[in-house]
């Protein structure tokens, strides 16, 4: 498995080695070693999550607040998105600063989004479905959630030929420097 850093020192792509022919693919998604290893220890997961969102649905920028502060490993498993971290770790010297990454079936890309960062993707295709794996269990009280066009991110989302399609609670976010 390749690991690859990002512009955020502690975000990271991981892409699987594909073993493919005529009758389909096999790689291997997840191994506790190498990620150990990348992201410099010991981190357990303890929820698996899937949603399948149409094109041009945007989820998030959601994060959650300590001490349920999670961190998620990303796939896409059908259709394709863009996916985005943003470091909204005020202690942090790429504090506001965002890296995204095109995750398709295709191409098996996993980006590791660490505690502290929001976390937020774009639907490019048709529809797609979306796996992670998070470190910390879903806490409601500890939810909180960047708008996804902060000017002070300036994120370069895609064009996918439509207004963004948001939940109420994802178009109620607050801005960055309100948080």
């Amino acid at each position: 498995m390749k690991v690859e850093k990002t512009a955020i020192a502690d975000v990271l792509i991981f892409e699987p080695k594909v073993f493919g022919d005529a009758r389909g693919f096999f790689m291997e998604s997840f191994n506790q070693r190498i990620f150990r290893e990348a992201v410099g220890g010991a981190l357990e997961f303890v929820q698996d999550n899937h949603s399948r969102s149409s094109k041009g649905v945007l989820r998030g920028l959601h994060f959650q607040k300590a001490p349920h502060a999670q961190g998620k490993l990303v796939r896409v498993a059908a259709g394709a998105v863009f996916d985005v971290a943003v470091d909204i770790r005020r202690d942090s010297p790429t504090f506001g600063r965002w890296v995204g990454v095109e995750l398709t079936a295709e191409n098996h890309r996993q980006l590791w989004i660490p505690p502290g960062l929001a976390h937020g993707f774009l639907v490019l295709s048709d529809s797609a479905d979306f796996l992670y794996k998070t470190t910390d269990y879903y806490a409601p009280s500890a939810e909180g959630a960047v708008r996804w066009d902060d000017p002070d991110l300036n994120i370069q989302w895609p064009d996918v030929g439509m207004a963004p399609q948001l939940s109420a609670k994802d178009a109620a976010a607050s801005w960055l420097r309100d948080l």
